[in-house]
């Protein structure tokens, strides 16, 4: 009898944990599905719900990286991929009108993922050699609320141009926009995303289009102005039908957290994805097993960081810029 009654105790135990509902509950924010952000956060949504029993993710598609650090400071989501520069913006209330005055102070850092240039695709035929062509032309400039609109309106103004110049502006999810270019309904289409998106290639492939080059004078007016601007050039034969090389400014696609999870949430899902995991975390996807690495991870961070990240950092051996710190 003795030995029944243990038995049953210690099956009852095994059922209460193997029941435990999670302690945290978090949501991704991405982007498109046809771009680089959603499969990126289905990936690390899936290796946490593998691996921390207590923590369950959802990645969910958005508008992109505005919309989610917009989503992270009203609590709708706690984890997001965001464009370092729009990160800046948002934490500090400025250049991005929906965040002027209004800064998005709940948002921390994680880690540098990758960069993504803007890549300006062109269709052929429609009389476009520069941006500044696209004076009265039918133009996708990115999902409202995303990166990509932002970086748009930027890249226009260089050029002396805004939406108004435009002969018509035209948002919407990427994957869209590039059966318009396909279609010859537009005639060029802004986009950000890491170089060989799904939604470059099927453009390239099926398209009569270009690849436009920003020219090297705005190039450097755009670093001057906009710190979090770098310089990149594709070369030729990274998409289909692409014989020349084309160079845009890029910025860091960061991954980043609500301060309002605790450090022990973060440090483990930092750890197991950077760490524990980390071939995991690079095999899904094809820009993370080429760029990232947790030594390199804080290039491009312009936010501070969450405080169970900068803990993994500083345990791994990772000098923590003073710029970058935490601030609680």
């Amino acid at each position: 009898m003795r030995r029944s009654h243990a038995f049953l105790v210690a099956s009852v135990a095994l059922a209460l944990l193997t029941v435990t509902p999670a302690k945290t509950f978090i949501t991704i924010g991405s982007g498109g599905y046809s771009g680089t952000y959603y499969p990126v956060a289905v990936g690390i949504a899936k290796l946490i719900n593998s691996n921390l029993r207590d923590i369950r993710a959802n990645a969910i598609s958005t508008g992109g990286s505005l919309f989610n650090v917009i989503a992270i400071q009203t609590g709708d989501v706690q984890m997001a991929m965001a464009q370092n520069d729009t990160c800046y913006y948002a934490f500090t209330g400025t250049v991005v009108d929906t965040v002027v005055g209004k800064p998005a102070d709940r948002i921390r850092g994680v880690a540098a993922l990758y960069k993504q240039p803007v890549h300006i695709i062109v269709r052929n035929g429609a009389g476009i050699a520069s941006v500044a062509d696209m004076r009265g032309k039918k133009v996708y400039v990115g999902d409202i609320g995303s990166g990509t609109e932002q970086n748009t309106k930027l890249i226009l103004k260089t050029y002396g141009l805004t939406y108004d110049d435009l002969g018509e502006v035209v948002h919407g999810k990427a994957g869209v926009a590039s059966q318009l270019l396909i279609d010859g309904k537009i005639d060029a289409m802004f986009f950000s995303a890491a170089v060989g998106s799904s939604a470059f290639v099927r453009t390239a492939e099926e398209g009569d289009v270009t690849f436009l080059s920003l020219d090297q004078e705005h190039l450097d007016t755009l670093k001057r102005k906009y710190p979090f601007y770098s310089q990149l050039t594709v070369p030729a034969g990274t998409y289909p039908k692409q014989t020349q090389p084309f160079t845009s400014v890029a910025v860091s696609s960061l991954l980043v957290v609500s301060s309002d999870l605790s450090e022990e949430d973060v440090y483990r899902i930092a750890k197991l994805l950077f760490v524990d995991k980390l071939d995991e975390f690079k095999a899904i996807r094809p820009v993370l097993a080429r760029y990232f690495s947790l030594d390199k991870a804080l290039e491009g961070m312009s936010i501070p960081l969450h405080r169970g990240a900068a803990r993994l950092y500083q345990e791994r051996g990772v000098q923590v810029p003073a710029k970058v710190a935490p601030i609680d």
